[in-house]
């Protein structure tokens, strides 16, 4: 079974009805920051379960509940989410 992760950042607030589409029948989506506007998790957590950072424009109070990077384990795979390759704090190794 193949388990599908979709990865959209700098929407700036903005969700596009394209972006959308190709999300439709993800498994999981990974935001990479610049949510821009709660509205947008929200939408997204109507598809799939979401994993979300905050990004350098996500300075209002409701971006403290995302963390400027995340681990997340999918399908097996671990991923390091972050927005700004600048503050990269492990080895990609």
């Amino acid at each position: 079974m193949t388990f599908t992760i979709g990865i959209i950042s700098d929407t700036h607030g903005l969700l596009r009805p394209e972006a959308l589409r190709m999300l439709a029948h993800v498994d999981h989506i990974i935001h990479g920051g610049d949510i821009g506007d709660p509205e947008i998790i929200t939408a997204l957590r109507r598809i799939a379960p979401v994993t979300a950072i905050r990004g350098n424009v996500d300075t209002s109070d409701w971006a403290t509940e995302f963390a400027e990077t995340e681990f997340v384990r999918l399908a097996g795979r671990l991923f390091y989410v972050l927005h700004d390759l600048n503050t990269l704090q492990v080895d990609p190794v």
